[in-house]
């Protein structure tokens, strides 16, 4: 058995040396493009995401869409189309993703961190926690006190007065994973 084996893998090295010596040379592989050609083959860079763009699970007409895991605000008109969009810094409480509509709003007020808040919009409520965009008027948007029990999503002075401008009692919040 051991003498067939042999014999064997003799034949088909001999067979490969045969076919290797007589290949023709344009089998070769050609040579790859310089890294500084245009065409050197290098794949299309992948198209980064627009903020802007609306979340297409956001429902539609009016309304303010917030992406919980974007930290992300958009305010959408009734075409569908962002008019402004923005980050915001969540506190350690949040809204579970939903449909909801503007409860209450008030123009000035110390949030439940002790930071005086303005333009607080109130669209829900979670373990007893209202949650709410606002915007501390010293423009700070610091990470929050994990500790506390608050529910605020703060945003610039000027992004709060958007959200101020377009969020009335009654308006549309989507809330979204």
């Amino acid at each position: 058995m051991v003498a067939l084996t042999a014999a064997a893998v003799a034949a088909v090295s001999f067979l490969a040396y045969q076919a290797s010596a007589n290949a023709p040379d344009n089998l070769a592989p050609k040579p790859k493009a310089s890294s500084s050609s245009p065409a050197a083959g290098h794949a299309k860079p992948k198209p980064t995401k627009d903020p802007l763009a609306v979340p297409g699970s956001s429902g539609t007409g009016t309304r303010v869409v917030y992406a919980l895991d974007d930290r992300r605000v958009w305010l959408v008109n009734a075409k569908g189309k962002a008019t402004r969009t923005f980050k915001v810094m969540p506190s350690a409480v949040s809204a579970l993703p939903g449909t909801y509509q503007v409860t209450s709003r008030s123009g000035s007020v110390t949030g439940s961190d002790g930071v005086p808040i303005e333009h607080v919009v109130r669209f829900a409520t979670t373990n007893d926690v209202a949650i709410g965009f606002s915007a501390a008027q010293d423009g700070s948007m610091e990470s929050p006190d994990p500790t506390l029990k608050a529910g605020g999503v703060r945003m610039s002075r000027a992004d709060g007065n958007a959200v101020w401008t377009f969020a009335t009692v009654g308006a549309k919040v989507v809330v979204i994973p």
